[in-house]
């Protein structure tokens, strides 16, 4: 089982493997606001729990679980920033939120976002319904 800390991890190394085609430590640090050196323990860590393959000095590489897991987990953040942008929530706020609440939900809470997502998405008279509610509750308060 991931911690969430690792699960930052994998995310960044999946999202720089797949923009860049690889994934440096100082890359992974940069993005992470981390220092090189906890990059480096944490890839031991991951290579260890077989989501990656590292090689000092030659680079890592996503084995299958690793990527499955990235992907994942990349996929879930989309999901998150979707989700709040369709409920009004704040542009500045979105990616703040999503990194405070995503490690936080299970699986089951996840699939549910999306299908609730997917229920807006269906019917635009649905979101612009939920948008109106949002108007006079704002009005409201």
């Amino acid at each position: 089982m991931a911690t969430p800390s690792m699960e930052d991890y994998l995310e960044r190394i999946y999202k720089l493997i797949d923009e860049k085609g690889y994934a440096r430590v100082s890359d992974i640090a940069e993005g992470l606001e981390v220092h090189p050196s906890s990059v480096t323990k944490m890839i031991q860590k991951l290579d260890k729990d077989n989501y990656l393959v590292y090689e000092k000095y030659r680079g890592l590489v996503l084995t299958s679980k690793g990527k499955k897991m990235g992907k994942r987990l990349v996929d879930r953040h989309a999901l998150l920033e979707q989700f709040l942008t369709m409920i009004g929530v704040q542009g500045e706020n979105i990616y703040k939120d999503v990194e405070g609440i995503e490690h936080h939900l299970s699986w089951d809470s996840i699939t549910c976002i999306e299908t609730l997502v997917e229920y807006f998405q269906r019917d635009a008279n649905r979101l612009q319904e939920l948008r109106m509610i949002r108007s006079e509750l704002d009005a409201d308060s």
